[in-house]
């Protein structure tokens, strides 16, 4: 006990100050993507014909980029001349909505709290029922990470219930098959109201890789209503707790 205590003592304190202190984040990791609209010289043709899920665009005369749909996959980078498009390593860019995930002129509108009177019920303590709607568990893993030491989700008030009876919102993940729908349906109208649904990750936005589909229904807003979007494939962990921290007005 005694050599436990002491092993204890010396790898200190692990968890992370966040929001506090801002994470640092590996090198390799691809964050919110930046477009030098002066760097294409075919208009970015080449970047919107490489995206598997049509995420780029242009929108008038320049390119713009739908998070809610992108893979990180980076295929448009590859498309593009060197430096037209980059990946930062900005993790910040849950929105409360989906038109607000549409990155134009490398800016996203970043997630609002909620109104104060649903803040004062939840802003303390917020459970979530995780459902996973047809997921690969790459966004399931991730949120997951969420309650281990180095995250430490219940100091900031928020935990996952087993059961939507006792839970004040869902936190959906998976592209939403046709075969969850009734599930994710009936999970929904067993959370007590006022009720929060979280849509996280590229598939549960959009459809993700599985867009337009015959058995996808192309994200958890066109089967119940969403209040929070959190884009990736999958998000990082420091980007969906960014997200929920800011849904509930501890950051601004």
């Amino acid at each position: 006990m005694l050599r436990f205590l002491i092993q204890r003592w010396k790898q200190g304190y692990k968890t992370f100050p966040f929001p506090a202190k801002a994470p640092v984040l590996p090198e390799r990791f691809r964050g919110l993507p930046e477009i030098d609209q002066t760097k294409f010289s075919d208009g970015g043709n080449g970047s919107i014909q490489a995206c598997p899920t049509a995420a780029i665009f242009r929108d008038g005369e320049k390119l713009s980029l739908d998070l809610g749909r992108c893979l990180f996959c980076a295929q448009c980078q590859a498309a593009a001349p060197e430096g037209a498009i980059r990946f930062t390593r900005e993790y910040r860019m849950a929105a409360r909505q989906k038109d607000d995930l549409v990155l134009r002129e490398n800016t996203v509108k970043l997630a609002a709290a909620l109104e104060e009177k649903t803040r004062k019920l939840f802003g303390r303590s917020l459970q979530l029922r995780q459902v996973s709607a047809g997921g690969c568990n790459g966004c399931e893993s991730d949120v997951n990470v969420l309650n281990t030491l180095v995250y430490d989700l219940g100091r900031h008030g928020i935990q996952f219930v087993a059961s939507p009876r006792h839970a004040d919102g869902l936190l959906v993940t998976g592209a939403v098959t046709e075969n969850m729908r009734l599930a994710l349906e009936k999970t929904y109208e067993a959370v007590p109201s006022p009720k929060i649904v979280i849509a996280v990750g590229a598939c549960a936005i959009s459809g993700g890789p599985y867009i337009d589909h015959a058995e996808v229904l192309n994200g958890v807003a066109n089967v119940i209503p969403v209040d929070l979007y959190i884009p990736g494939c999958p998000p990082h962990p420091y980007t969906i707790l960014d997200g929920l921290l800011r849904l509930l007005g501890k950051i601004s």
